[in-house]
């Protein structure tokens, strides 16, 4: 008898060629691997929409057995349907980043499960390592089924979901202070937890043992056993009713035809290379250091090729496995480029291909610490796919109505936990805020963003009701709404961001524990396009000391801040604090980026976001350059607002005299953007003024643009004011303007050594 200890490399999981793949599983499991039957378009039809309802009722299934607000109120779960090789034919429409690397688990399963301990029907495997794909950090627990038809593989389903703890140091197993992985939960790769449609009880036991709340991670795991075995019966019934090869006939067209209809509309796009860069703060507690990535995505013919190389070297809690990344382009992809396609996700994915370096924080090798990949790296990796995608899309007016910037950014993770000791009782509890749902989407070229409209990337996702959230925990809402002037302002105004601002229960005895990550509070995540300008930046607070901390016969309820007393302690960007009776928790999270210049906002719409109050009166005359008398605009007065912000531009960047606004004369040019276009001659002109800025190739033209550094509160109210709260590095506000009529072109929040945007249209074509 031998045995092999395999090596951390072996636990990471990569795509591979059908072949290969085939070549790694055991011989003694026969594969379903037909599917070539002639099926009618009726038929077709019929079976593609069965299967969809399918995933559909996987994701009630899950909802009525979870004990878990993070499923029953936030829909952080997803499903999948997969071929006999992991190929995914239809996903759910909730979070998709969690079937970003479904298909990697699987097949790394069907590579080292399918001899020893085998794969049979009945069968179920648990997984949560995030190098090998079944989940992107180690929260994200998914089952993995596969399905047997006349004792051949037929196919799998998968179903996961976000555990609320599943052990570590710090309650909800993250923990801002981890040297490595083995600082956080355990990663487990899959692990076969129904044997022959019974459940193994010794491994459910070792797998909640870990947990503080065993009996939801128990709840949840029989939750996602029986969501498969209701997939699995209606797939057999289907396949009784049309044949597998009928069946698996259609699950193949299903996926070819994504791959099509995706590669079709590639090809109606220009052919090029964007890039795109932006930062994590604070690597983990202690850090004050920003950590780069970088993205150059090449569009030739139907294919995308997304090169991370140059990003930042893995450090402490901010990094992510090959999966995470992957799922990053996943989970921005789908919504952005293929929202009229439907999520064949396996035909989807063979139109990327991704470059990267080792050891990186969006390529973390074993044993990094990767707590905070999915809303740290991967989820940072998808903001800057979404910014490259915009810019192809901008660029070929047929497909300007699905340009869209930055929605909001990431996730504001806080962590509240302690003993609830309401009505004499001492039950533990663990609980995210998950209020931090209602994030605001980024504008687009024809219309404002949609504000706390929720996640791009979880199309389905909720914030949960407040008084639920008070019912399961001892804590009190004094608010959540949302925040005037947060979306980022542009010609179209991003949509609006909320805050949330707790305090203890009356009855709640003693002290919480908080555990905050959060990026997006100086470099922000949810930047615009176009000269538009980012949304809010990311604050977290704890007020010490309030002058009602229970609300005890109060007669009001405090409207905001200023209104509770007490002293502010600023949380960072990865840390831990606590939450006392005196104590107030204040959460606001991030909106949506603007499109195009804000000084070209219509002035009636200005008005109305002020009426609407979206917008306050001194941000319509300091940020759009709108002045309102008696609600109304005043139209000269606004006249020469704006002409003296052109001009403070002008004198930030060097510049005398400004060129007036019109309709200059530009025929059969190619826009860029919303100000940019090119001349036949290959020189790039503002659309705006007619000023020729220079040559494209290269983009050289760059060098020819005006550029203002300012102080980050330039951006607009909503921008943090102190950069050094939380960085080293110094922080401005950099705008890029047409030399002209001082249009702004490029607007961001970085630090002062970031890169001039000349590579984002270095291969333009």
């Amino acid at each position: 008898m031998t045995s092999r200890i395999p090596g951390a490399d072996e636990f990471t999981s990569r795509p591979m060629p059908r072949e290969e793949l085939l070549r790694q599983i055991s011989p003694s499991l026969p594969l379903h691997q037909t599917g070539d039957a002639d099926v009618d378009a009726l038929t077709y039809e019929v079976v593609r929409h069965r299967l969809w309802a399918i995933t559909q009722e996987m994701g009630e299934t899950l909802r009525r057995m979870s004990g878990s607000h993070v499923v029953t109120e936030s829909n952080d779960f997803n499903f999948s349907i997969c071929d006999e090789l992991g190929e995914q034919v239809q996903v759910g429409t909730y979070n998709i980043g969690l079937i970003g690397s479904m298909d990697l688990a699987i097949t790394w399963t069907l590579r080292h499960r399918s001899d020893n301990p085998g794969i049979a029907e009945g069968d179920m495997f648990l997984c949560n390592d995030p190098w090998i794909g079944g989940g992107l950090h180690q929260n994200d627990a998914a089952v993995l089924a596969p399905v047997f038809h006349d004792g051949k593989l037929f196919g799998w389903t998968t179903a996961i979901a976000h555990q609320v703890d599943l052990g570590g140091p710090r309650p909800g197993s993250f923990s801002p202070s981890a040297q490595d992985v083995f600082g956080e939960a355990v990663p487990t790769p899959p692990m076969k937890v129904v044997r022959g449609g019974v459940l193994q009880r010794d491994v459910a036991d070792a797998w909640v043992r870990r947990s503080r709340l065993p009996h939801l991670v128990g709840l949840d795991l029989r939750a996602k056993i029986a969501a498969n075995k209701n997939a699995a019966e209606q797939i057999l019934r289907l396949i009784t009713k049309y044949g597998a090869d009928t069946v698996k006939s259609v699950m193949r067209r299903m996926m070819d035809d994504a791959e099509r209809r995706l590669r079709a509309k590639l090809e109606t796009l220009p052919d090029g290379t964007w890039s795109a860069v932006g930062y994590q703060e604070q690597s983990g507690t202690g850090d004050r250091g920003l950590h780069a990535i970088k993205v150059a995505m090449t569009k030739e013919a139907g294919k995308l090729v997304f090169d991370f190389r140059g990003t930042a070297e893995q450090t402490g809690i901010i990094n992510c496995p090959y999966p995470g990344l992957r799922a990053g382009i996943v989970f921005t992809m789908l919504p952005l480029l293929a929202g009229d396609i439907p999520w064949a996700a396996g035909g989807l994915m063979r139109c990327f291909e991704i470059v990267t370096d080792e050891d990186t924080i969006t390529n973390a090798s074993f044993p990094a610490a990767v707590g905070k990949g999915p809303f740290g790296p991967a989820w940072g990796s998808g903001n800057l796919v979404a910014e490259v995608l915009a810019k192809m899309l901008d660029a070929e007016p047929a497909h300007r109505t699905d340009v869209q910037s930055i929605c909001n950014g990431t996730t504001d993770l806080c962590v509240v936990s302690g003993v609830d000791t309401r009505g004499g009782g001492s039950k533990g509890f663990v609980s995210p805020v998950f209020d931090v749902m209602a994030g605001g989407y980024g504008a687009q070229v024809y219309h404002d963003g949609v504000d706390t409209g929720g996640r791009l990337i979880i199309p389905s996702a909720r914030a949960p009701d407040v008084e639920m959230t008070e019912y399961l925990y001892p804590l009190v809402a004094l608010w959540r709404r949302e925040e005037t002037d947060s979306g980022g302002p542009g010609r179209q105004r991003g949509g609006m961001s909320g805050s949330v601002c707790y305090v203890q229960h009356p009855d709640q005895k003693g002290t919480m524990s908080l555990v905050v990550s959060g990026t997006g509070k100086v470099a922000n995540q949810n930047v615009g396009l176009a000269g538009g300008y980012p949304g809010n930046s990311q604050l977290d607070l704890v007020v010490r000391g309030i002058h009602r901390p229970q609300l005890d016969q109060a007669a009001t309820i405090p409207a905001g801040l200023g209104e509770l007393g007490g002293e502010i302690e600023v949380l960072p960007c990865e840390g831990e604090s606590h939450l006392g009776p005196g104590d107030a928790l204040y959460l606001h999270w991030q909106a949506g980026g603007g499109y195009g210049d804000p000084l070209l906002r219509s002035p009636e719409s200005v008005r109305e976001d002020v009426r609407q109050v979206r917008v306050t009166v001194a941000a319509a005359a300091d940020v759009y350059g709108v002045v309102l008398r008696g609600g109304d605009v005043d139209v000269a007065a606004t006249e020469e607002r704006r002409a003296e912000l052109r001009r403070r531009r002008a004198s930030g960047a060097g510049l005398t005299g400004l060129t007036p606004i019109g309709t200059p004369d530009l025929d059969e040019v190619r826009r860029l953007d919303d100000n940019l276009a090119v001349l036949a001659d290959g020189t790039v002109a503002c659309v705006h003024c007619g000023t020729e800025i220079g040559p494209l190739e290269g983009g050289a033209f760059v060098a020819g643009l005006a550029r203002r550094d300012a102080p980050p509160t330039e951006a607009g109210p909503h921008i943090w004011h102190d950069p050094l709260e939380y960085v080293d590095a110094e922080v401005v506000f950099r705008q890029l303007f047409c030399p002209g009529c001082l249009t702004a072109v490029h607007s961001r929040v970085v630090p002062v050594d970031h890169p001039l945007p000349a590579d984002e249209y270095r291969s333009w074509a």
